[in-house]
């Protein structure tokens, strides 16, 4: 299922999918592959500086996750450009879901604004049969 949010011109869509061959639902670790695209439908190009994770994982509560760029870049994406991208994450309870937002900055005013990343529910499969 894909998830998506348009903030300012800039589209965020999420593919979430559960990893079962690197999760161990005897040991707590229901790890999720996720991934994303970030479309700029804007007219200036963007370059994405940061980022900010609200993670939940039932029974566990909210973890917040503060870096900079993602996986280990900070990209430029040009006028109707896109960058895509995975990464994955584990929770203990094997049920939860995460938003968070990018730190952007327009290369032609050198300014900063925030886009959402959109909430998406990670369920494993375990617990979803």
């Amino acid at each position: 299922m894909m998830f998506s949010k348009m903030t300012s011109n800039i589209k965020v869509s999420v593919i979430p999918e559960y990893d079962s061959k690197n999760s161990y639902p005897s040991e707590n670790r229901y790890v999720f592959k996720y991934n994303i695209t970030i479309e700029n439908d804007g007219n200036f190009p963007i370059k994405i500086l940061k980022r900010k994770w609200l993670i939940f994982d039932v029974g566990f509560g909210y973890t917040e996750i503060i870096g900079d760029g993602v996986i280990g870049l900070t990209p430029e994406i040009s006028i109707n450009e896109n960058f895509a991208y995975f990464s994955n994450v584990m929770l203990r309870s094997g049920v939860g879901n995460m938003s968070g937002k990018y730190l952007v900055r327009n290369m032609e005013t050198q300014e900063n604004f925030e886009i959402d990343i959109p909430k998406f529910n990670l369920l494993s499969e375990v617990l979803s049969n």
